[in-house]
């Protein structure tokens, strides 16, 4: 009597009456091969949006601009040792006298260097001070923390910049 009352629950009849779509390995490799924005036009439903129109929130800004700043400084700091190694000792500090004496050049590479260290290094202090009290990560915390990151790295990357 009891299992018959658990049909009557709209829950279970609705997993009894589920149908499900069993796509042969034939139907899959056909269906990989349609054109995405077809199969969309055919469904008469709009794209959703991308990510160009995506407004990107501050944090994960901040988290992007980390990583970039990091590969960056690797590629940097691995394309001097490269050029020690294959062009003889002295090599990148002639180049970095010729970068140097160049005026236009000169303040580009000094902010993009001097950003991109900044900015990375004090993530990681922010990084750092997240995994030693935790409970100050919030979501207000955090976005407060990314505009003035941004900010202090601008400001010390331009203090730089006169050096």
């Amino acid at each position: 009597r009891q299992s018959r009352s658990l049909y009557r629950i709209p829950a279970i009849q609705c997993l009894q009456d589920r149908y499900m779509t069993i796509l042969s390995k034939k139907s899959a490799e056909d269906y990989k091969k349609q054109n995405y924005s077809e199969r969309m036009a055919r469904t008469g439903r709009p794209v959703s949006p991308h990510v160009t129109i995506y407004a990107f929130p501050i944090m994960a800004l901040s988290s992007i601009t980390n990583r970039i700043t990091g590969i960056a400084l690797s590629g940097i700091a691995g394309g001097m040792g490269l050029m020690e190694l294959t062009c003889g000792s002295g090599s990148v500090l002639s180049l970095m006298q010729d970068i140097g004496t160049m005026s236009t050049l000169a303040p580009l590479a000094k902010i993009t260097l001097g950003f991109s260290f900044t900015y990375h290094y004090l993530g990681g202090l922010r990084h750092v001070y997240y995994d030693k009290l935790p409970d100050k990560l919030t979501n207000v915390n955090a976005e407060q923390t990314s505009y003035a990151l941004y900010a202090t790295s601008a400001l010390i990357s331009g203090g730089l910049l006169l050096l």
